[in-house]
């Protein structure tokens, strides 16, 4: 008996020529998002402490060496920076530092620029100072209101597209320099390095499915997330630079500011870029301070602590952690913030000492301090705001009021720019 032949099933021609194709089609997508990963893609931020800053400072130092020369011109732009920071914040001379001293508190030196020769130095540099430190000599509290954390996905539109990381670019680097730590926003700045090019893209702005915005949220450790937008335009090659930039956060893209800056050239670019971020804070922490920028609730997945279980007060109802505050509601009494204006450091205790002068006030600190600009008090008052505003106006005050939140100023006097 003769075993029968297997049978040989052959690919039909069609097949045949679409597998080679699509074979290829499969292995470009895998080197494509390979590529997309890999390679120079981001820049890691470098500047999140909350130290004091005092840049511009030139020197212009003869000694025997360069080296000499360079570090007695370190030494002098010290004691001028320290001068310069204690004019700020107290006025007149202040208190002298020796050299050890300022050593002590001086976190950092940073050179803008500067020209060594065999004898001589001269230079512009940018001193920083321990905040800690520095702040108990000049009698800086340390007590700072802060933001939830918020991822921040920086968007360039130039030339006809939209990047993130996806490509080193000016704006990505302006952020990662930028100082956060002086901020009252809690910045998540990311790498753009590794899957960051995948999952922050330009696009994400559009995508409103909070299913998927919880899961990034979670990964970068952040509660909600900003958009600052930067859009290029340039007049012609080596001509003016049209900066148009927009301050937007949430999965719902809300618009909180926008503004338009001039660079007269390519090379004033990177200086423009960072006074656009200086501006787009100053929109995102007045938005932080009059409640609209707060976390989507939408976004937390476990269920929110009630406001009286923690004490915070209407503190909870902007979505606002505090660093340094205490507890400050007492049985009774309703949480009041008070907006006044702070151009040195004794206003912020005579700011304190009124309104703990009225009768009713239980508490009153200041959580967010702006020195030249307006602070924030936490008061905590038996009685409404109605009457709370009715005491501060006998005091010989103008107070504006809007909802908990109350800003007062003298009478007479111009309300100081709110930072």
């Amino acid at each position: 008996m003769i075993a029968a032949m297997p049978r040989i099933v052959r690919m039909p021609q069609i097949l045949r020529l679409l597998a080679i194709p699509l074979a290829a089609a499969l292995g470009l997508l895998a080197a494509n998002l390979v590529a997309q990963m890999e390679g120079e893609r981001g820049v890691p931020p470098i500047a999140s402490s909350g130290d004091f800053e005092v840049g511009n400072i030139q020197v212009d130092i003869y000694a025997d060496t360069a080296d000499a020369a360079r570090l007695a011109g370190w030494k002098q732009a010290q004691r001028l920076a320290w001068k310069k920071l204690w004019a700020n914040t107290n006025g007149g001379a202040g208190v002298g530092l020796s050299d050890s001293q300022l050593d002590q508190v001086v976190s950092g030196i940073e050179v803008e620029s500067e020209q060594i020769g065999p004898k001589r130095y001269i230079a512009t540099l940018r001193v920083l100072f321990d905040r800690a430190r520095a702040g108990q000599i000049l009698g800086v509290r340390s007590t700072a209101m802060r933001s939830p954390p918020l991822l921040a996905v920086p968007i360039l539109r130039q030339g006809g597209s939209s990047t993130v990381f996806e490509t080193v670019n000016e704006w990505q680097k302006a952020w990662a320099r930028y100082r956060t730590g002086d901020s009252a926003i809690d910045y998540v700045r990311t790498t753009g390095t590794g899957a960051d090019a995948l999952l922050l893209t330009a696009g994400q702005a559009g995508r409103r499915g909070r299913n998927w915005w919880r899961n990034i949220l979670d990964q970068y450790g952040a509660a909600d997330v900003v958009f600052p937008i930067a859009r290029l335009e340039r007049q012609w090659p080596g001509g003016p630079v049209i900066g148009h930039f927009a301050a937007r956060y949430g999965p719902d893209n809300s618009l909180l500011g926008n503004f338009s800056l001039r660079a007269p050239n390519e090379a004033s670019v990177p200086k423009m870029l960072d006074q656009a971020i200086e501006k787009l804070n100053g929109i995102y922490t007045q938005a932080l301070l009059d409640g609209r920028l707060r976390a989507d609730p939408s976004l937390i997945i476990e269920e929110p602590l009630n406001a009286s279980d923690l004490d915070l007060g209407n503190m909870s109802d902007l979505g606002i952690e505090t660093t340094g505050v205490p507890a400050f509601n007492t049985p009774g009494s309703t949480s009041y913030q008070i907006q006044f204006d702070t151009p040195d450091v004794a206003s912020v205790s005579q700011g304190e000492a009124l309104l703990r002068s009225i009768s009713g006030v239980k508490f009153a600190a200041t959580s967010s301090l702006a020195l030249g600009g307006v602070s924030v008090m936490q008061v905590s008052y038996d009685g409404s705001a109605d009457a709370l505003k009715t005491a501060l106006e006998a005091r010989g005050l103008s107070v504006s009021a809007s909802g908990s939140t109350l800003r007062i100023s003298r009478r007479g006097a111009a309300p100081a720019a709110e930072q």
